[in-house]
């Protein structure tokens, strides 16, 4: 697949990202599967794996500061 930033190649990687979920909320998924550009960098993350992010942060605390949570495929 290619990168529809700068045209190089996706390759798949686990690596952990910030969401922020409120105005003074920030979660952290590690282990997050997802198609980053071995040029610029630039990641993609598919459907089926946004809709389990969007899953697994409708089901967390609004109300911590920084929470860390893992991504279970």
């Amino acid at each position: 697949m290619k990168c529809y930033h700068c045209g190089g190649e996706l390759e798949r990687v686990i690596t952990d990202l910030p969401f922020k979920i409120s105005l003074r909320s920030i979660i952290i998924i590690k282990n997050l599967p997802l198609l980053q550009c071995k040029n610029c960098n630039e990641y993609l993350i598919e459907d089926s794996v946004m809709k389990k992010v969007d899953d697994i942060l409708d089901n967390t605390d609004r109300n911590v500061e920084v929470g860390i949570l893992s991504y279970a495929a």
